[in-house]
C-alpha cells in the first residue's frame, strides 16, 4: 500500500520536531522521519540557551530573527507544557558576557551601544557590581555586559516536547527511519526513499543537521556546510551558586535545576568525531575556573559531544529549495539552533501552507537565509556582506581551542 503525507520533514531534532509541531497545528498530515532516536543529535548535546544577544555581534537578520523567536518561549512553553505535560525548564535570568581584558571590554561596550540602539536592554557592569550580581564569578574579570532578557531552556526536553506535541496533534514519528535519498518527478520532489522503501508526499523538509548537505547533494543541491564538534561537561553543586549564564570567548557556564552546572564548548570544525578529546576538557576545565574559580571544587558528573550544522556565511538555510518544487530546507542553524526552533518552525510552516505574512515580523529578513545560490539570489549578493559578521565573532573562538586539539 502506497504510504503518503502532506508533509515528510527528515531530522527528528529540535529544527525538524518544531516544524512538526506547527505544521500540525495547521492541520496538515505530517510524517517526521528520524534516523536513531528523536532528538539525539546536536538537540541532546545543546546547553539551551536563547543567546538572541550574547551570541550576535551584529543586529543583522540573525540577530532579528533570534530576538523574535526568543520573544515566543514563554507562550510556547505554555503550549507545550499543555499538550505535553513536559516542562521544558524556561528561566529568564539574564546572562553576562564576560570581559578578561581591555580588548573585550571594548567589544562589550560597543556591543552595548548597538543593543541599546537597536531598542534590546543590555547593560556594562564594572566588575564590582558584576560580583554583587554573581559571587560565584571571578574577581580577575575586567566587568560584563548584562543581557537580562537572555535565557535558557532545557534542550533535551524541548526537543522531546515539539515532537510529543507533534504526535498529540495528529503528527505520525517514526524512529530509525534511515532516508537513503529524496524522490523526484521532473521538477517536483515526491517523497524519500527509506531502508524500508519509498514514502511519498507532496511536499518535503530537509532539517537533518549536518547531513542535510549530503542528502541534498544526492539531487544536485549544494548547500555549503560542514559539521562542528563541540564537547561539553557538567558538574554538581551542593547549592545553587550561579543564577545567570556566563559567557565568555570560548566558554559558557550554564546553570541547571538542582545545582548542575553545564560548561561547553569546544569548536572542532569538519569532524564527524564524537569522541570527548582530553585536550578539549582541559581546555574547557581551565576557562571555567577563569570564569568561576569554586566550579574546580565541584563533583564531576559527566561529558559528552555533538556536531553543530555550520554554513559557509554563518546564516542558517531556511525556506523553498528553488530547484525542485514541493522541497523545503531547515538547516544549517549552528549553535542557534534551540533559540532559532520556534520561528523556523512557525515560517516552514506557513510557508508550505502557503500563508507566510508579516505577522511575526521577520519577513523582511528571510531573503538572508535562503538556500537559493542562483545568479538573481539575494542571498549571493549578501554573502560577502554577511560572512564576516556572522562569522567573525566565533573566529576567535574557533582559533583559540582549534589549538588545544
Amino acid at each position: 500500500m502506497k504510504q503518503t503525507s502532506d508533509v515528510l520533514i527528515v531530522g527528528g531534532g529540535v529544527i525538524g520536531s518544531s516544524i512538526a509541531y506547527y505544521l500540525a497545528k495547521r492541520g496538515q498530515a505530517v510524517t517526521l522521519l528520524e534516523r536513531s532516536r528523536l532528538g539525539t543529535e546536536a538537540s541532546a548535546a545543546a546547553a539551551g540557551m536563547l543567546g538572541a544577544q550574547s551570541e550576535m555581534a551584529d543586529t543583522g537578520p540573525l540577530f532579528q530573527w533570534a530576538r523574535h523567536s526568543r520573544a515566543m518561549f514563554p507562550q510556547l512553553s505554555e503550549e507545550l507544557k499543555d499538550l505535553t505535560g513536559i516542562d521544558i525548564g524556561l528561566v529568564r535570568e539574564g546572562l553576562l558576557n564576560v570581559a578578561f581584558s581591555d580588548e573585550q571590554e571594548r567589544e562589550l561596550r560597543a556591543r552595548e551601544k548597538l543593543q541599546l540602539a537597536a531598542g534590546e536592554q543590555a547593560q556594562w557592569l564594572s566588575a564590582a557590581v558584576a560580583a554583587k550580581l554573581e559571587p560565584a564569578l571571578s574577581g580577575a574579570t575586567c566587568g560584563a555586559l548584562y543581557l537580562p532578557e537572555d535565557g535558557q531552556v532545557e534542550a533535551p526536553r524541548l526537543a522531546a516536547a515539539y515532537a510529543q506535541a507533534a504526535r498529540v496533534l495528529g503528527a505520525k514519528v517514526q524512529e530509525f527511519a534511515q532516508v537513503q535519498a529524496l524522490l523526484k518527478d521532473g521538477s517536483r520532489i515526491s517523497g524519500v526513499m527509506t531502508s524500508e522503501g519509498p514514502l511519498w508526499s507532496e511536499q518535503v523538509i530537509v532539517a537533518a543537521g549536518t547531513w542535510s548537505g549530503q542528502l541534498l547533494a544526492g539531487i544536485g543541491i549544494e548547500l555549503p556546510m560542514y559539521p562542528v564538534k563541540g564537547e561539553c561537561f557538567s558538574v554538581l553543586t551542593p547549592k545553587q551558586e550561579l543564577r545567570k549564564t556566563l559567557f565568555t570567548p570560548g566558554c559558557y557556564i550554564v546553570p541547571k535545576a538542582g545545582g548542575r552546572l553545564l560548561v561547553g564548548a569546544t569548536m572542532v570544525p569538519h569532524s564527524y568525531d564524537r569522541k570527548v578529546s582530553m585536550a578539549g576538557l582541559a581546555e574547557l576545565m581551565d576557562r571555567a575556573r577563569q570564569l568561576m574559580p569554586a566550579i574546580g571544587a565541584a563533583e564531576w558528573e559527566k561529558a559528552w559531544s555533538g556536531l553543530r550544522p555550520q554554513t559557509a556565511d554563518g546564516l542558517p538555510y531556511i525556506g523553498k529549495v528553488p530547484e525542485y518544487e514541493g522541497l523545503y530546507a531547515a538547516c544549517g542553524h549552528y549553535r542557534n539552533g534551540i533559540v532559532l526552533s520556534p520561528i523556523t518552525g512557525k515560517v516552514i510552516a506557513d510557508q508550505v501552507v502557503g500563508e507566510l505574512g508579516t505577522a511575526l515580523g521577520v519577513e523582511p529578513w528571510l531573503d538572508a537565509f535562503s538556500p537559493d545560490f542562483s545568479a538573481v539570489s539575494k542571498r549571493v549578493v549578501q554573502q560577502d556582506q554577511s560572512h564576516l559578521s556572522a562569522t567573525n565573532g566565533s573566529r576567535k573562538e574557533l582559533q583559540s581551542i582549534e589549538a588545544a586539539h
